[in-house]
């Protein structure tokens, strides 16, 4: 499904742990799906929120590849870029265990976002990151080792388990220096309609604890007052999605 540009657009402009919160009203899902761990971590936390389109692959790097070239896997992967629904992100599963060395570098990363890749998480390890950073390419990972072993890529467009949770090609994900969560994508434009009066909800009980004289009272009045907005967008998505 495809989503509009001005969707992606407004949805970077919410933090993750918003938008897993604006997940919650629709209750499509458990609330406690859906979402990867902590071991998923941003290797730079100052960029801000991505969305995009999963593009998945597994990894392995312990023992050269039966056939082939090392990196001819990611040239598959890129060329199915175009058959995604917007932006790919690129998602990898390390499958040694325990992870040998980096699944990606300055050349993989510069690659990827040459074609069009908003960034690349992976359940292994990264290197060149103060490379990766210079060119602006947000990535997550399990952590960083230096070398890159015998890296190939086993499987492209699979389903890939990363950060506890099963990712599927073309799954619309949105990640910041938060962590990483799928978006059902039938939602996702009802979503970033609704974000900005989630925000504005939770800002009435930041506004009453940052006012000059705070107090229990006005606690509870701005809790009660939040409590009705969400309440309100609640029945609002129910009825667009005739619930």
């Amino acid at each position: 499904m495809a989503l509009s540009a001005a969707t992606l657009a407004k949805l970077v402009t919410f933090d993750t742990p918003t938008i897993c919160n604006i997940i919650e009203l629709f209750d499509i899902r458990p609330r406690n799906t859906g979402y990867m761990d902590g071991r998923i971590q941003a290797c730079f936390p100052e960029m801000p929120p991505i969305v995009g389109f999963a593009s998945t692959a597994t990894f392995r790097s312990n023992a050269a590849p039966r056939a082939g070239d090392a990196y001819s896997g990611m040239d598959d992967q890129v060329a199915g870029f175009g058959e995604l629904s917007g932006p790919p992100i690129v998602v990898f599963q390390d499958v040694d265990d325990p992870t040998v060395s980096a699944t990606f570098g300055e050349v993989m990363c510069t690659t990827y976002k040459t074609f069009g890749a908003a960034g690349l998480i992976t359940s292994g390890a990264g290197r060149d990151l103060d490379q990766v950073r210079d060119i602006n390419f947000p990535a997550f990972t399990d952590g960083t080792i230096c070398a890159h072993g015998y890296c190939h890529f086993p499987q492209v467009g699979v389903p890939v388990h990363v950060g506890g949770i099963t990712i599927f090609p073309d799954d619309f994900l949105h990640a910041d220096v938060n962590g990483v969560t799928t978006l059902p994508v039938e939602i996702a434009a009802e979503a970033a309609d609704i974000g900005d009066e989630f925000v504005a909800a939770e800002g009435v009980v930041l506004n009453a604890l940052r006012s000059g004289d705070p107090s229990v009272e006005t606690l509870r009045e701005a809790r009660r007052e939040c409590g009705e907005i969400v309440r309100r967008l609640q029945q609002q998505v129910s009825r667009s999605s005739g619930s």
